[in-house]
């Protein structure tokens, strides 16, 4: 019998090879850290300071259940964590309604044309997650946008520059279409529009099906913007998030140009696979090296602890060339 050639699944290329090495002091942070109570801490956003200090501005999840985010500084990103005495940035439900259940997930952009960070973060309101935006110079002190895409909605962060003289930022609603990366244009960063479908949810047994999200902000290379993201698989036992890459042009970020078809990195170790929810790696933040190779990548371990693993991005560009697929549109039936 003849098996059409459409349907048949395509080799892989090479062996595996671990692409994120995880640092032997993993976990980095836990709540054992921390110098008030809390629950747990996980899903940071991380940037590198002026003066070469590593900051991560880390989900902490109280004992109610609701979730603050908290600055720790390191001189080299892996030890000697000075961390905030204090919640260094609190939900305000009084001004912000839709932050009642508390703030989380923070990404980092540093925006050169602004001398600003820029932190978008998920606002859990009663409509459910949307994504609120603030600017600060210095993690102490915010200006707060609030709301800038209304439940449900998550998985967000802005590019560091203009696109065609607008922001862009990548985000995931949740629609009637399922949950994909969209993007999004701004001139302001306070109404968005143009809204335009990134990256879709494949269908049927992979291991990104149906769910999909931003990790940490996109790498911008010559080649184009490098963006890790997550797939949720639903299993008998629970859900288990990996991590996938893509390639997007530099200047029409809405367009693919290579998706990897496996998985790069996927709960192994313990403090992974067993924690208030098992079988989780979510990096929400990274910084390059002065090599301007070399990603510390900082994730969410089974959403107790705070790890890091490192890469290197033209390992990363090897492996799609060598592994991904075209970024041409694939009907939604296809996939």
């Amino acid at each position: 019998m003849t098996i059409p050639t459409h349907t048949l699944m395509s080799p892989l290329s090479t062996r595996y090879e671990p692409l994120l090495l995880r640092h032997p002091a993993n976990p980095i942070l836990t709540s054992k850290d921390w110098p008030y109570s809390i629950n747990s801490v996980f899903n940071a956003g991380a940037t590198r300071l002026a003066d070469g200090t590593t900051l991560l501005l880390c989900r902490v999840e109280d004992r109610r259940g609701l979730s603050h985010l908290c600055a720790a500084r390191s001189r080299n990103g892996v030890d000697g964590w000075q961390i905030d005495a204090e919640p260094t940035l609190m939900p305000s439900p009084n001004e912000y309604p839709e932050e009642i259940w508390g703030i989380e997930d923070p990404r980092i952009t540093f925006v050169p044309e602004l001398q600003q960070y820029v932190v978008t973060y998920t606002s859990y309101s009663r409509g459910g997650p949307g994504v609120s935006l603030a600017l600060t110079k210095d993690f102490r002190s915010f200006e707060r946008y609030g709301v800038i895409m209304s439940p449900d909605d998550k998985d967000s962060a802005l590019l560091p520059r203009r696109i065609d003289g607008y922001w862009a930022l990548i985000h995931r609603p949740m629609t009637t279409l399922g949950s994909h990366m969209w993007i999004s244009y701004s001139p302001d960063l306070r109404y968005w529009g143009r809204h335009r479908l990134m990256l879709e949810a494949r269908r049927g047994a992979w291991w990104d099906a149906n769910k999909i999200g931003l990790s940490p902000p996109p790498i911008e290379t010559s080649r184009g913007w490098l963006v890790l993201y997550h797939g949720v698989r639903h299993t008998p036992s629970g859900c288990l998030y990996r991590l996938g890459l893509a390639l997007f042009d530099l200047e029409n970020p809405e367009k693919c140009l290579l998706r990897g078809d496996s998985w790069i990195f996927g709960p192994e170790a313990e403090y992974e696979c067993h924690g208030d929810v098992d079988d989780v790696v979510f990096p929400c933040g990274y910084t390059m090296d002065a090599d301007g190779d070399t990603l510390n990548i900082y994730y969410g371990a089974a959403d107790c602890a705070i790890a890091l693993a490192r890469a290197s991005v033209r390992s990363l560009l090897d492996w799609l060339d060598a592994n991904g697929s075209s970024g041409r549109r694939q009907r939604a039936g296809d996939l």
